[in-house]
């Protein structure tokens, strides 16, 4: 279902969940840009220790949600944090969480999380269980490992942009979140697990995920650290079928990233995905403009140009260590809580979870 360039331009424009990242400027205000030596923007920490690197990332959920729909929430812990293991180019190892709520919700919080544990093949290795009568809180967090790492460091003017997501699945009525849970089922695990292949094969530099700030969203917070920009061919961005594109470029898909790659490795990097029956394509350039502009047929319209969250670029010493492409450690965007609708769905049924991120 194609929309046109305008409609696209000002679901983009007005999406909620892009506009709340910019809260995320208050770490820098209260830590200042000493805390990393790189960032900002990527998916999740990558920390040397003993000659590997290992990955860690967090993820609070949305209060209301916890309330309306622990079962999902629980999934949604799970899933977020997976997700952005494989977006630093990290296989998954283990998931801890922390969950605080009466004994009914903490059961269906933790069925969840069992549930998602198991599609996605990672184990749930320890947390913290607070039994109360007090509003509900799950915050869950990954560990994972990586050999070659993703990073919004890597970026380079002049690497091809690319879009990868399944494609298999239905969009919810109420809320921008496309589920594949079901359609995928267990091959999701494999496809998470695609993305440290792609890194260690060297057939992309960076990657993100792309979650509630959606498509354009999610670039703008992968390209805020060096300043670049890029121009999106929207005629070549895979979409579902019977999927409006303006819903569809501000949704969470429950899998899709976006990564960079040098030309030379941009095929290899797209066949990786499609073998597997996933949906990839090059779908744009970054360059140095600083703008994130959309693109369909001869029209072009700029949709972006701020900061997208407002950390702090790094001090000078980092920034240099970052462009030699060393292994560091980074500040994480997407553990921090951001505002999100109340609307929330059933429980128990993993096709209508909501995961906000």
């Amino acid at each position: 279902m194609n929309d046109s360039l305008d409609e696209v331009v000002a679901a983009v424009r007005n999406n909620p969940a892009a506009q709340a990242k910019q809260a995320i400027r208050l770490v820098s205000e209260v830590l200042g840009d000493h805390s990393w030596v790189a960032g900002p923007g990527d998916d999740g920490a990558a920390l040397d220790a003993d000659g590997g690197t290992v990955i860690a990332c967090g993820e609070a959920l949305f209060p209301p949600f916890v309330r309306a729909d622990p079962y999902g929430a629980g999934i949604a812990a799970v899933l977020a944090n997976v997700n952005d293991v494989a977006a630093m180019g990290g296989l998954p190892l283990g998931i801890v969480d922390t969950v605080v709520g009466d004994e009914a919700t903490a059961r269906r919080a933790l069925e969840g999380m069992r549930y998602a544990a198991d599609l996605y093949r990672v184990p749930i290795v320890g947390g913290h269980l607070t039994i109360s009568d007090g509003p509900p809180a799950i915050s869950a967090f990954a560990v994972g490992s990586a050999r070659a790492v993703l990073s919004t460091t890597r970026v380079r003017a002049g690497q091809d942009l690319v879009v990868a997501a399944c494609l298999q699945g239905v969009m919810r009525a109420d809320f921008p979140f496309f589920p594949s849970f079901e359609e995928r089922g267990k091959d999701l695990a494999d496809d998470v697990r695609l993305l440290h292949t792609i890194a260690n094969a060297g057939h992309a530099a960076a990657a993100k995920d792309i979650s509630m700030a959606g498509l354009v969203g999610s670039l703008a917070m992968l390209l805020e650290w060096g300043g670049f920009g890029a121009t999106v061919d929207l005629d070549a961005v895979p979409a579902p079928p019977g999927v409006a594109l303006s819903r569809w470029c501000t949704c969470f898909p429950c899998y899709g990233f976006l990564l960079t790659c040098e030309p030379a490795t941009t095929d290899d990097c797209v066949r990786s995905f499609t073998a597997r029956g996933l949906a990839a394509a090059r779908v744009g350039a970054i360059d140095a403009t600083g703008v994130i502009a959309l693109r369909s047929g001869d029209r072009v319209v700029d949709v972006a140009s701020a900061p997208a969250t407002g950390l702090r670029r790094p001090s000078s010493t980092g920034a240099k260590r970052a462009r030699a492409n060393r292994t560091v450690s980074t500040t994480t965007v997407n553990d921090m809580a951001t505002p999100r609708p109340s609307s929330s769905p059933r429980s128990g049924s993993p096709s209508n979870v909501v995961p906000p991120k």
